[in-house]
């Protein structure tokens, strides 16, 4: 907690210890188990010293064990912004203005990944009860590329190794999971191993099986995002269709590692 003294000396109140963030708004990041009687005294006595000193947004963050403190805070004009598996951040907006708090997330990004070996076959995995072969496909992890998504998807299902070659395509999709929209790459890998040894828990049957064999099934016929899928496979393989690699680069202000995703090919041409 901080503490507000006055010209004389004399202290005058508690406040809540918050530090400033980027856009002129403060972060309360509580920590210590606390009652909920004090903690609306320090959030009120808190709120006022902000709105003197002109801050913006107020976030809090509330671990999971102080659920406790959420019911006051809500009564006091803070709303929910997004929750994670151990906190939940709340936020408050000051000024009469119309608020400039960013969104939480809106999508998800996911993979699908095609691996194809030198006799044109694929390698596919059979939905459970559907008898349904699909590519295996999941959902990338925060903080993950999603070359390496895709690669390690791969690993998960089948225990085959690959080497990352191309985004072919993406897909945007809505309202989706938990009403949030979807992102997903469809990616060609070139394997490093064969021998399968697929995933039992949502995995069937796993194989590798001509290509034809896999774009002749009536629901990739009849689907057009699977129908997409096996035209944008064999443009690559017999049209020299170019998809985009990824290219890393060095950020000028951290000098973390990122990848853009381009045409390589014809940017070297």
């Amino acid at each position: 907690m901080d503490q507000v003294v006055a010209e004389n000396g004399v202290q005058q109140v508690e406040l809540l210890f918050a530090v400033n963030d980027d856009h002129g708004g403060v972060i309360v990041e509580m920590k210590e188990p606390m009652d909920s009687k004090a903690f609306l005294s320090l959030l009120r006595a808190s709120i006022s010293q902000w709105k003197q000193q002109g801050k913006n947004g107020v976030w809090i963050k509330l671990p999971i064990g102080l659920v406790n403190l959420v019911e006051t805070a809500v009564k006091e004009g803070f709303r929910y912004h997004h929750a994670e598996p151990h906190y939940l951040m709340l936020v408050y907006w000051i000024p009469e203005a119309a608020s400039t708090v960013p969104a939480n997330a809106t999508h998800r990004v996911g993979v699908g990944a095609i691996v194809m070996n030198d006799k044109r076959e694929e390698k596919s995995g059979r939905l459970q009860g559907k008898g349904i072969w699909k590519i295996p496909t999941g959902v990338v992890d925060e903080g993950e590329d999603i070359f390496a998504a895709a690669v390690r998807e791969v690993k998960e299902e089948t225990n085959i190794d690959t080497e990352f070659v191309e985004i072919l395509a993406f897909r945007q999709f809505h309202k989706v999971f938990f009403e949030k929209s979807d992102l997903s790459f469809l990616c060609i890998l070139s394997p490093l191993s064969f021998d399968i040894q697929k995933q039992e828990l949502e995995i069937e049957a796993a194989q590798w099986m001509p290509f034809e064999e896999y774009a002749a099934q009536p629901i990739t016929q009849k689907h057009g995002l699977f129908k997409y899928i096996s035209e944008i496979c064999l443009a690559k393989v017999d049209r020299e269709y170019v998809g985009f690699s990824p290219l890393p680069m060095t950020s000028s202000f951290d000098d973390q590692v990122t990848y853009i995703y381009l045409n390589n090919h014809d940017l070297n041409q």
